[in-house]
């Protein structure tokens, strides 16, 4: 469900603060306020405010200062600002706008003019952030096409065409070798595309939901069986550790392909020897999957990179293998899509924990 928007009210006058509190809070709005520049600013750098109202004329940091300011930094320059002020001269106003103001409210307030101009805003914030992850995802496709999924098909043609060229001069363990160079090419490539498709019929809405109650020991036991001969080749052990009544109320298809994904990543970034649990918690309402490792895990830095569609993480597996970070983008939607949730916990060199939260049963 989506969470009412959240807006930072800044005014040194508490009268000026309460009033509009209660304004924006008989609208459905969530408020958080401030009484001076530098505790908004403070304040705007620690929470993802959905708009900020700023009162002009405030001691030692004025409204305009404390904008520029928040212009100035990365993770508060797309925050939208409307200035509140008694001024009403043409200078003030201008100026406003200049630093990067979109928008000002006249003092004293009236509630329909304030609750219009907020909706306003609110709601173009919400469409330029659709658009910028659209073009997030235009350029990921793009980005994919052009690059990750030409490389193992450089690969085929040229190891084919040496095959091709010289098979009569090679004895028969070189052929092999070769062959199993293009058989790998291949599924890098099969497997590449297969990920594509699934993200361009999630985005285009084609993919039915269709969930259904299933016992999960038996669901985590098939994918174990699948994956077997991925994990025998690195000498990984999948241990599974999940009770005998656990259930989920899930889309078979969409949680099959999602920790598949998750399976897929923990052995591929996890040394020869080493294990790969799959456990899980039920509680009432969700059970909580875990696809643990014993891998090379990641920064605090790179995991905040995943699951975005905006960011570039790429990490080759400890045999080299490939990947496009599309896969747990494809989770996360994936996921939500039960109104679940997708998380990661990490630490260089000891490992990676992907948890999912999935409904235990069919909402009564």
């Amino acid at each position: 469900m989506e969470q009412e928007p959240i807006i930072l009210v800044v005014d040194d006058v508490l009268r000026n603060i309460q009033l509009i509190g209660n304004m924006l809070k008989s609208s459905g709005y969530r408020i958080n306020y401030a009484t001076d520049g530098q505790s908004a600013i403070e304040n705007a750098l620690k929470n993802p405010y959905d708009l900020i109202l700023l009162d002009i004329m405030m001691p030692k940091l004025s409204g305009f200062d404390v904008c520029e300011k928040l212009k100035e930094n990365p993770i508060t320059k797309e925050i939208p600002i409307i200035f509140l002020t008694a001024k009403t001269d043409m200078e003030s106003v201008t100026k406003g706008f200049q630093i990067g103001g979109v928008d000002y409210i006249t003092k004293p307030f009236n509630q329909e003019e304030l609750i219009v101009r907020v909706k306003t805003h609110i709601n173009l914030q919400k469409q330029n952030k659709k658009l910028k992850e659209l073009n997030a995802m235009k350029d990921k496709f793009f980005s994919i096409i052009a690059h990750d999924l030409k490389n193992p098909f450089h690969s085929i043609l040229g190891l084919s065409e040496i095959l091709a060229a010289r098979a009569e001069h090679y004895d028969t363990n070189r052929i092999k070798e070769l062959a199993s160079f293009i058989h790998s090419s291949t599924k890098s490539g099969y497997d590449l595309l297969l990920n594509l498709l699934e993200w361009a019929r999630s985005q285009t809405n084609s993919i039915k939901f269709q969930p259904e109650n299933y016992a999960l020991n038996d669901f985590i036991q098939k994918i174990i069986d699948f994956f077997t001969s991925n994990a025998e080749e690195k000498n990984i052990q999948i241990i599974k550790q999940i009770p005998e009544n656990a259930s989920i109320f899930g889309d078979l298809n969409m949680l099959n392909t999602v920790i598949q994904n998750l399976v897929t990543n923990a052995i591929k970034f996890t040394h020869t020897n080493g294990k790969v649990t799959i456990s899980a918690n039920t509680t009432e309402n969700f059970t909580t999957l875990a696809i643990a490792d014993t891998g090379i895990g990641m920064s605090e830095e790179n995991k905040n990179k995943l699951f975005r569609i905006d960011e570039h993480y790429i990490q080759p597996g400890t045999n080299g293998e490939s990947g496009t970070g599309l896969g747990l983008i494809i989770c996360k939607e994936f996921v939500e899509k039960h109104e679940g949730k997708i998380w990661a916990e990490s630490e260089l060199d000891r490992g990676s924990c992907f948890f999912i939260t999935i409904p235990a049963s069919k909402p009564s």
